[in-house]
């Protein structure tokens, strides 16, 4: 099994405060499980994080990972949300180092 990091994604823009913190949860799961969002089986589903409409979405598969960030726009649409939500998906990284020198190395 991969490292759990290289089978997270992290979610921006996550409408906070509009339903329940289990059910925007549920509903993070059904759009990434969701082949047309090129999605695949959700591991975990972190939310709500310490940062406001923020969540991290673990995949069982690593390569599912490629998949979603592939996708040019995610759009989080159920019928419990009053509108649609355009979510920044982006990979998870455990540091962000802003050494010049870690930079070109990636």
């Amino acid at each position: 099994q991969a490292a759990r990091s290289t089978r997270t994604i992290v979610i921006a823009g996550v409408p906070a405060g509009l339903l329940q913190d289990d059910v925007m949860a549920d509903i993070l799961t059904i759009h990434f499980q969701k082949s047309r969002n090129n999605g695949g089986d959700v591991e975990e589903v972190t939310y709500p994080t310490r940062n406001k409409g923020v969540a991290y979405i673990t995949f069982e598969d690593p390569e599912v990972v490629e998949n979603v960030l592939e996708k040019d726009q995610h759009l989080l649409q159920d019928k419990r949300l009053p509108r649609l939500y355009p979510l920044t998906v982006t990979r998870y990284c455990q540091q962000v180092s802003s050494s010049p020198v870690h930079l070109i190395m990636l």
